[in-house]
């Protein structure tokens, strides 16, 4: 197929074939499992996924894209829906085609929509199995990061408190058509069948952790002035002369269950 990659829609096409089959081995879809792959472009990794689950279903918005793979694959081996995947029902679509399963999902994702594409994935996280997705090594490193390193920061904590993450592989940008001008990376996200941190409301700890890092350079006390006193951190286990990125996953979320307990019962 000559199609021309588009911008717009941040179009970077695998074409390495052992980079191809690295990523299908580590997602090792099985016969009948209900597997999505989200931005199929020219079917790199669509057909060794197909090939090894019996039928997939691809979220694909270019028409131009849908059009090539209808008729290159039949619809018992392909479902495509043409829609944009920031807008998808993905709890819908598991229940159509998983009912009392979970769907596992599969993507080389534009780089310029990956992290709202994740948030938006997050609120399926009760319909999803598991997901393999190329991204941005950077992002990657940011998602898997740990406390204590430069890369851990909002990205790791509003994602690990939702997912389990783990770094699979390298990709160069070689590996692309045309090539990107960054390094990519597979990751591996599983959403926490228990949380280990359950998260009593979801919008305060974000307000928390954005606050928390609103200056990375400064300290924990500097940036919770006026939300949180020395006293109250240090009950919680937190010490206020700490850095954000100091702060453990379990620490922001005793301190943002604490704050929402707290306006609670201001307001009853």
């Amino acid at each position: 197929m000559g199609h021309i990659p588009r911008k717009r829609f941040g179009q970077n096409f695998l074409q390495d074939q052992g980079v191809i089959y690295d990523i299908v081995n580590c997602v090792d879809p099985r016969p009948g499992e209900p597997v999505v792959e989200i931005g199929p472009g020219l079917a790199a990794l669509t057909e060794p996924l197909m090939t090894r689950a019996g039928h997939l279903h691809v979220v694909e918005i270019d028409r131009d894209i849908v059009s090539h793979l209808t008729q290159r694959f039949k619809p018992e081996q392909l479902t495509i829906h043409n829609v944009d995947a920031l807008q998808f029902d993905f709890g819908a679509l598991a229940r159509e085609i998983a009912p009392g399963s979970r769907i596992r999902l599969v993507g080389n994702l534009p780089y310029n929509i990956s992290t709202p594409l994740l948030f938006h994935l997050a609120e399926f996280g009760s319909s999803i199995a598991d997901m393999h997705f190329m991204l941005q090594k950077e992002v990657v490193e940011r998602i898997a990061a740990e406390p204590g390193t430069a890369d851990y920061g909002r990205l790791s904590i509003m994602l690990q408190v939702r997912f389990a993450t783990e770094y699979m592989l390298d990709v160069p940008p070689g590996a692309f058509y045309p090539p990107p001008k960054v390094d990519s990376a597979v990751i591996r996200m599983i959403p926490w069948p228990t949380p280990p941190w359950p998260v009593d409301d979801m919008p305060t700890l974000e307000k928390l952790v954005q606050t928390a890092f609103a200056a990375r350079r400064k300290t924990l006390r500097n940036n919770l002035r006026g939300v949180v006193d020395d006293a109250q951190l240090i009950a919680l286990g937190i010490d206020p002369a700490q850095r954000p990125e100091q702060i453990t996953v379990e620490q922001f979320v005793r301190l943002a269950n604490w704050l929402f307990a707290q306006r609670a019962q201001d307001e009853a």
